[in-house]
């Protein structure tokens, strides 16, 4: 793998002009002082209760993502690259999703495989020839991001149906506020604090035209056992609305109504954090019970918002990924502003010989995969575990897909005591609305806590920082 370009330092160990307070800080601050922080932001994170669940552990027990107290910096100029082109992206694929359910011009002008949508197990036949309120499939989208040099930044996923990890965002700004206010002091840090007031008003802009002046907006949730629960709880709390579960929903006259201690009241929007398959078990799967009876019938006639729209997995497929650089084209006439990781579809033939020659330099993912699971780090990669991959894409190439191994970026990150490089990812949160698209300066920094890891996810491992955008 190639040498790491790192934020801070870059390839000539000359620290870049976003970093040069960061650096001198650090070297005023002590191992002790800063591993006393580390103790206090682990403290406070327990107080306030943000942790997450690893499904399949033998011990369940609720754990806290490691956070780091170095911050990542980005400048005004930097960011402003990553908004123009998360804006892009987003707009072509919520075009994508109106045409893929509706005249589906992109299939007839040969640009995508039709089997590689309509086989897709994440494309729901329900939503065929269907308008959803103000054309709007993803209103929320987390964009993960990975830098390999200066310049140049690349789209590692899109996450579209209910991306998770905006709390850490949050959170992580409140505790370094906390801790370390004298380092704020020698920045202008553009504010992520109004992120809940945006993705109100988004909520809101989308309601359908039958919904009242001031629409109702809830937040469904699988319930205390799912992984991202806390998450749920904390974002209904800031934005100030309730927080349910399906039994608290019932469908009436074809109208979705929240059950309350003075009866029934309709509700307008859902931001929902469960899965398709599980939303309404006359719809889909019938034996679910985080679901509401009737909710399909209450959405496809046009009585309630649902945020995000059911269907949109089929963008988020990793084979769609791969086809992301013509979609933008198709539907906006523009060359990409971020690009997109050369990608290897291993159900076409000559790409499966490719990916199974060079197994060990690549890495190879599930095409319906997350969360770091179903992957293969060749370079890391025993050779047990390269001949059990090898297996498994011949047994099923069209479930793979592989990319070359990036050197992902590095940032400075407080471990073992000591100040070391760690790769890091970045996921950006992008809000679509009736009137328009909000991002939060920043969003989400993920770091490999691992040394020579490239694997930042909570659920392997990983931990986060702070991002820090800074204003002009």
């Amino acid at each position: 793998m190639a040498f790491a370009f790192d934020e801070m330092l870059g390839h000539d160990e000359q620290v870049r002009g976003t970093y040069t307070a960061l650096n001198t800080w650090l070297r005023e601050q002590s191992p002790d002082l800063l591993e006393q922080r580390c103790q206090e932001a682990e403290l406070l994170f327990r107080r306030i209760g943000i942790t997450f669940a690893v499904y399949g552990e033998a011990d369940s027990t609720e754990r806290l993502i490691p956070f780091d107290v170095i911050p990542r910096i980005l400048s005004s100029a930097e960011w402003d690259i990553l908004r123009r082109g998360l804006e892009q992206r987003v707009r072509a694929i919520n075009l994508y999703l109106n045409d893929i359910y509706g005249r589906r011009d992109i299939l007839r002008a040969g640009v995508l495989p039709e089997e590689m949508v309509f086989q897709n197990p994440l494309f729901r036949p329900e939503m065929n020839g269907q308008r959803v309120p103000h054309d709007v499939y993803v209103h929320i989208a987390g964009i993960d991001i990975v830098r390999v040099d200066e310049k140049t930044f690349y789209v590692l996923e899109d996450n579209a149906r209910t991306p998770s990890g905006v709390s850490y965002m949050l959170e992580n700004r409140e505790i370094m506020l906390r801790l370390f206010p004298d380092l704020f002091s020698r920045y202008r840090v553009a504010p992520v604090e109004k992120y809940p007031d945006e993705l109100l008003a988004t909520l809101q802009s989308v309601a359908p035209a039958t919904a009242s002046a001031e629409p109702t907006v809830v937040l469904l949730t699988p319930g205390i056992y799912n992984s991202a629960y806390f998450e749920h709880s904390f974002l209904a709390d800031k934005l100030g609305i309730e927080l349910v579960e399906g039994r608290d929903l019932v469908v009436k006259n074809g109208v979705v109504h929240m059950r309350t201690t003075e009866g029934l009241k309709r509700v307008d929007v859902i931001y929902r954090r469960v899965d398709d398959e599980f939303l309404d078990p006359l719809a889909f799967r019938p034996d679910t019970e985080l679901g509401v009876p009737g909710l399909m019938a209450a959405y496809l006639a046009g009585q309630v918002t649902l945020a995000n729209a059911v269907g949109t997995g089929v963008a988020d497929d990793k084979a769609i990924y791969s086809y992301m650089p013509e979609i933008v084209q198709f539907y906006l006439g523009e060359e990409p502003i971020l690009n997109n990781v050369p990608t290897w579809r291993c159900r076409e033939p000559s790409h499966l010989s490719h990916v199974l020659d060079r197994l060990p330099e690549l890495v190879v993912k599930v095409v319906n995969g997350s969360g770091g699971y179903g992957m293969l780090v060749g370079p890391a990669a025993s050779k047990a575990e390269i001949a059990e991959f090898r297996a498994r894409i011949k047994a099923s190439p069209k479930n793979y897909i592989a990319q070359p191994t990036l050197s992902l970026s590095t940032c400075p990150t407080f471990v073992d005591r000591g100040v070391a490089p760690r790769h890091i990812d970045l996921r950006p949160f992008v809000l679509t609305g009736r009137d328009r698209i909000r991002i939060a300066p920043g969003g989400l920094t993920r770091v490999a806590l691992q040394n020579g890891s490239l694997v930042v996810n909570s659920s392997q491992g990983g931990g986060t920082k702070d991002t820090w955008v800074l204003d002009r």
